[in-house]
């Protein structure tokens, strides 16, 4: 489809492939989705397969395969079908490269006439599935429909058959994978039959809820207490290879301590008692029963999500289940089979698992072999008979090992507020605050859009002193990790029944976030703050949490991408921790010296919150008292809070900043160049907004066009804006594996130079189109309560208020003219310009070389020594 045809009208596409299916999907605004509808049907009727086009995507692919060269998870799906068993379905390259494309070629392949195969073979009405979603009466889109789709070609209704004999995998093997990240994980993997037509019972959901339950009594608990593992997930995964029509792969993920990491054979060990408990007590209906009713609530009262996800979803879904169930069959838990548990269990077997470790921890003397694709480093061993005979059958079931209890945050009420209050409160369209005190701050909005027995309870709570240094600021990291860890086992249990929580640290503030399904709330936000207030940690969890965080650490940075994001940011904030002097603080730490700072990070808070959705305001009040009465603390006056303040480039800044990729084996460099703009002023801001969002609009569709799908640079090409703590900025983002960051920035400076005769090229009914498109957007209602309690939420951490942004900025938009863009554009991004000021962050990948920034920065300051930077520098005043 004319990529142009939707950014014109404010739509997008994507595609992915699958194992056994490839989905196309795009959105756009209503009134043009005939349009868009008769362009994306032409695709499947008569496709261009133009030589020069399939050339560039050849590139496309590589550029994909190479941002997934070091990526973990990646490297191990490859490794699991690289020693598959020879002439398995899943024994080959299960990506796609330019060698495994030139490969092809100069063996006498024509790509062009294999691809056309593949489409003569399967893109014909039986193997297709359509969905289509539009604010149009279902006869108007069924009409559409018949139209434009009735020439693709016709054939029958019957999928591919794949036939496959024996296993997938050797049994009695143990596959070490040396890791990129500093990671121990353990996988076990078990073959199950292909469960398509089983989808009523969902008996491998049973399996994968005991399996992974992190409650008192589970498997996760058990190794959690003894200091060897710290999550644990389990079950058929979404992604094809697992869910396919030759099997379903069954898989127990644990990610393992240093010490767990030297009892993985114990641990296998353990896995086996709790299936033999399984086995021994027989299938609980009590707990079907309760999945039933949490999929069969789920269903009644689930959220939208953008219709464009939904499509995909449910094009997928039209694969799987007959016509009636392809909304509610991933809900649904129909049929009680106590046999086809039983069935499963027995592929519970040692001779049935692979055993996969992924460690950055290898022993050197080990005889390597080498993945041919990614080019991994694996050891391969055989697990002894003796093991084996154990795990088949344990001795004994250690008594810790127990089924979960039942589940008390499951919900009974279910009824909905605003049909019982009056009507001055159903009519309110923003939070309002009614609770304005020292200690606490309170907003309240009353759902009455979406009328679901949901709520979304968010808070800030700024904790005395959090971020005042270094060390106080990796001080209260751990006492975060530490209290998400003693609060596991609840949290858990409720975010089973859909009430879910989270807990994070953004500079010297506590986010707590309490949300889903109403009815059990207040109770479960009282046990998780009583548990804040009077929590201490114990030595054992503190050198456990202290080693993940170690490992964190040593992880972030490790995908360039975010390092570029990160070194911007470290730039641009005057407060910003760097992550190794948190590292090098973070080992000399002792649990004293978290337990003396525990206290004085308690002792004044001030807490910010919202509670958006089904409660009544006298209810929300009950929640802000439960605050009041556990934390009966001096609140923390205003001038003891950190606020963040950005750094106001000086007038014509041109700056660099030049970083080796921390992954030595990671071939991605990045460019990121990113202006600044403007700090939000007043009654400016909606303005300067729309103008940013506007330019953004225009740019997107060819910046992409150029620079990837024509110059090829990379797999991320991308422009937008950027709002640091209520700073403005626009950023230009390249990521590739074949150019070092310097080609990189001069083909954007060249595009960015060539935007006058864009920008000027433009007529009036493509401007208009462009500008109705993000009108559109910003008038878009949200599709959930969760979308608008968290635009509601990001108004209130910006402390802004202004929660009629959106409206206002289409107000605005409507006054501006295409020499306003053009104007705007010169101000900001022209290099002439004394208000442009650009900040280049330079990432350079292991195939390039660094010193040839020395030769190209003489225009431009590069930033050597980042503190003498700042302490130099003017900043703007904080606003939040």
């Amino acid at each position: 489809m004319k990529m142009s045809y939707l950014s014109k009208h404010g739509g997008s596409s994507n595609a992915y492939t699958e194992t056994e299916h490839t989905c196309y999907h795009f959105e756009i605004k209503r009134e043009f989705l005939k349009g868009a509808l008769m362009r994306f049907s032409q695709f499947f009727i008569s496709p261009l397969m133009k030589v020069e086009a399939m050339e560039r995507e050849v590139l496309a692919v590589d550029s994909e395969f190479n941002q997934a060269l070091q990526n973990d998870a990646c490297r191990l799906q490859q490794l699991q079908c690289h020693t598959s068993q020879l002439g398995h379905a899943f024994n080959k390259f299960f990506w796609g490269n330019k060698k495994s494309l030139i490969d092809a070629m100069e063996k006498g392949i024509n790509l062009r006439e294999q691809i056309m195969k593949l489409y003569m073979n399967y893109y014909q009405g039986g193997l297709m599935k359509l969905v289509v979603i539009g604010g149009e009466p279902l006869d108007t889109l069924q009409s559409w429909v018949m139209e434009l789709f009735a020439n693709v070609r016709k054939g029958p209704q019957i999928k591919p058959q794949f036939t496959v004999e024996g296993t997938i995998w050797k049994a009695g093997k143990l596959f070490r994978l040396e890791a990129v990240k500093d990671v121990h994980v353990l996988d076990l993997t078990w073959t199950l039959p292909c469960l398509h037509q089983e989808y009523l019972k969902k008996s491998e959901d049973y399996l994968a809820h005991l399996l992974g339950h992190e409650g008192r009594g589970s498997l996760h608990s058990f190794l959690k207490g003894r200091g060897w593992a710290t999550s644990i997930s389990a079950g058929v995964g979404d992604e094809g290879m697992h869910r396919s029509s030759i099997a379903y792969i069954f898989v127990m993920s644990i990610h393992l301590t240093d010490s767990g990491l030297e009892k993985i054979f114990d641990i296998i060990g353990f896995v086996y008692q709790y299936i033999k408990l399984l086995r021994q007590v027989s299938p609980q209906k009590w707990i079907f029963k309760e999945l039933q009713d949490i999929g069969n609530m789920e269903f009644r009262f689930a959220e939208e999500q953008p219709q464009d996800d939904y499509a995909a979803e449910l094009a997928g879904n039209l694969l799987i289940y007959p016509a009636e169930h392809v909304i509610y069959g991933d809900y649904m838990y129909e049929v009680w089979d106590e046999d086809m548990i039983k069935h499963l269990l027995g592929f519970f077997m040692p001779e049935n698992m692979r055993i996969d470790v992924v460690s950055k921890s290898f022993a050197k003397s080990q005889d390597f072999h080498y993945e041919p694709w990614f080019g991994s480093r694996y050891t391969e061993e055989d697990i002894s008979p003796s093991l084996m005979e154990l795990w088949r059958n344990p001795p004994e079931i250690d008594v810790s090992l127990q089924l979960p209890s039942q589940n008390g945050f499951i919900p009974t009420d279910f009824s909905i507020r605003a049909n019982d209050i009056s009507n001055d409160l159903v009519t309110v369209t923003s939070p309002t605050c009614i609770i304005d005190e020292p200690l606490i701050r309170f907003w309240y909005k009353l759902d009455n859009t979406f009328k679901l027995p949901r709520v979304n309870t968010y808070f800030r709570i700024n904790l005395k002193g959090g971020y005042d240094n270094v060390k106080n600021c990796i001080l209260t990291e751990l006492f975060i990790h530490l209290l998400k860890d003693e609060l596991n086992e609840i949290i858990y249990q409720a975010s089973v029944a859909k009430l879910e929580t989270s807990v994070s640290i953004f500079s010297d503030k506590l986010e707590l976030k309490v949300y889903g399904f109403n009815d059990k709330l207040p109770v479960l936000l009282s046990k998780v703050l009583a548990i804040a207030k009077s929590f201490l940690p114990s030595d054992d969890r503190f050198k456990v949490i202290k080693e993940d965080v170690v490992r964190t650490l040593k992880n972030t940075n490790m995908k360039p991408l975010s390092h570029s994001s990160y070194l911007r940011l470290q730039v641009l904030c005057q407060s910003f921790y760097d992550v190794d002097e948190k590292l090098s603080i973070l080992h000399g730490l002792s649990l004293a010296d978290l337990m003396a700072f525990i206290p004085e990070l308690r002792s004044q808070l001030y807490i910010e919150g919202l509670c958006h959705g089904n409660l009544s305001q006298e209810e929300a009040i009950h929640i802000s008292n439960i605050f009041k009465s556990i934390f009966s603390v001096q609140p923390l006056p205003i001038e003891m809070r950190h606020q963040e303040r950005v750094i106001c480039l000086p007038s014509g800044a041109n700056l660099v900043r030049n970083v080796s990729v921390k992954n030595k084996c990671e071939t991605n460099s990045v460019i990121e160049l990113y202006f600044q703009i403007e700090q939000e002023k007043g009654m400016e801001l909606t303005r300067l907004k729309a103008l940013i969002d506007l330019f953004d609009e225009i740019l997107e569709e060819p910046f992409f066009n150029q620079l990837r799908t024509k110059e090829q640079l990379g797999y991320v090409v991308e422009c937008s804006p950027r709002v640091t703590y209520r700073v403005f900025g626009f950023c230009f983002c390249i990521q590739s594996s074949k150019y070092n960051p310097i080609y990189l920035q001069e083909r954007i400076d060249n595009f960015i130079s060539g935007l006058d005769e864009l920008l000027e090229g433009l007529d009036d009914e493509s401007f208009e189109n462009y500008r109705s498109g993000l009108m559109a957007k910003l008038l878009e209602k949200d599709p959930s309560l969760t979308y608008e309690s968290n635009r509601f939420w990001n108004q209130i951490t910006d402390k802004r208020y202004m929660f009629d942004q959106s409206q206002k900025e289409a107000e605005d938009l409507k006054t501006i003219k295409k020499n306003d863009v053009i104007s705007w554009y010169k101000t900001y991004l022209q290099q002439w310009s004394p208000k442009c000021r650009r900040l280049a962050v330079r990432v350079w990948g292991c195939n390039t070389n660094i010193k040839e920034s020395e030769k190209h920065s003489k225009s431009a300051l590069v930033i050597e020594d980042l503190t003498a930077f700042k302490l130099s520098s003017e900043f703007y005043q904080s606003l939040c």
